[in-house]
């Protein structure tokens, strides 16, 4: 389903994120969280996208099950890291060839673990892989007229990478002018930050819908990969201070973190938020918590698997 008819405007829109596993183990938390997180029928569900190559088909892979065997509507993420114009064509023909509606398409995080040179890749922002996927869209080739609906990445604290915020809502509008569809958010913690970027939007004639990112804090150890996955993250004093209350007590961290986002959310859905979009980090308890409490009347019909 192309993203222009997943959000309407009328109602905002829920979501889960997913990464794709690399053991056994995992991999059976992620599916029983996918089972758990089915009965939601949230309006999609995104799965990321290993920095230079290391969980590459794991991510294709995982897209085509949700998309086959789940009622779940899957958008796969896209990077700019270590690709050639023709893997992603081949990327994109394959996704099309699935019936997968949309994209993420994002600059992608350095890799760690291999040698890496940016310049030698063919797309050196997400604008050319936004630019990329416009072209395959006027080809013909995906069963929807329209092509993939493209979505990109939007930074309510920043972009970690530019320091002139007035040159990064340049960056994020020639984004949407070459074919963005839709923005998600990076995690953040403030309200005032999101609500304050999706301001400057509209002053910069940015007027695609904005989907607000939502991590809950869980224990004290996603609280140390938060700071670690989102560099410059921003963790509110009056958070930390209630973290720290009941920092040795495992149960009262996880509550303390699950009201921290409920509250987010009700506050965001005040100020009519266009989605809230759930980094789960592959388990569904938090999330299901937090969905629950928000009083959310459940979609009734979600797009039936592809045959």
């Amino acid at each position: 389903m192309h993203i222009t008819d997943i959000i309407r405007g009328d109602s905002p829109t829920f979501s889960f994120e997913f990464f794709p596993p690399r053991t056994v183990e995992a991999a059976e938390i992620l599916y029983q969280t996918i089972r758990d997180l089915e009965s939601y029928m949230p309006h999609f569900v995104s799965v990321t996208y290993g920095a230079g190559g290391s969980t590459r088909d794991l991510t294709h892979d995982l897209v085509e099950r949700i998309q086959h065997t789940t009622k779940l509507d899957p958008i796969p993420h896209l990077t700019c890291v270590c690709h050639n114009e023709e893997e992603i064509e081949r990327i994109l023909l394959r996704y099309a060839r699935s019936a997968i509606g949309n994209i993420l398409a994002l600059g992608g995080d350095r890799p760690h673990e291999i040698a890496f040179e940016k310049s030698r890749d063919s797309f050196q922002h997400a604008i050319d892989l936004v630019k990329f996927i416009r072209r395959f869209n006027e080809s013909g080739v995906h069963p929807d007229p329209r092509g993939f609906g493209i979505g990109v990445a939007g930074f309510p604290e920043g972009h970690p990478a530019t320091s002139n915020r007035l040159l990064e809502m340049d960056y994020l509008k020639a984004k949407v002018e070459a074919g963005a569809d839709y923005i998600v958010t990076q995690l953040f913690f403030e309200n005032r930050d999101f609500l304050d970027f999706r301001e400057r939007c509209a002053l910069a004639n940015i007027h695609v819908p904005i989907i607000a990112g939502i991590m809950p804090i869980t224990s004290m150890g996603g609280l140390r990969r938060i700071a670690e996955l989102a560099g410059g993250a921003h963790f509110p004093a009056r958070l930390l201070r209630a973290i720290q209350r009941c920092e040795n007590d495992a149960e009262m961290v996880k509550r303390v973190g699950v009201h921290f986002a409920l509250e987010q959310c009700h506050d965001l859905l005040d100020n009519h938020v266009a989605g809230i979009h759930f980094y789960t980090l592959n388990r569904s308890d938090a999330t299901r918590v937090i969905f629950d409490s928000l009083g959310i009347p459940r979609r009734r019909k979600a797009q039936s698997p592809t045959a």
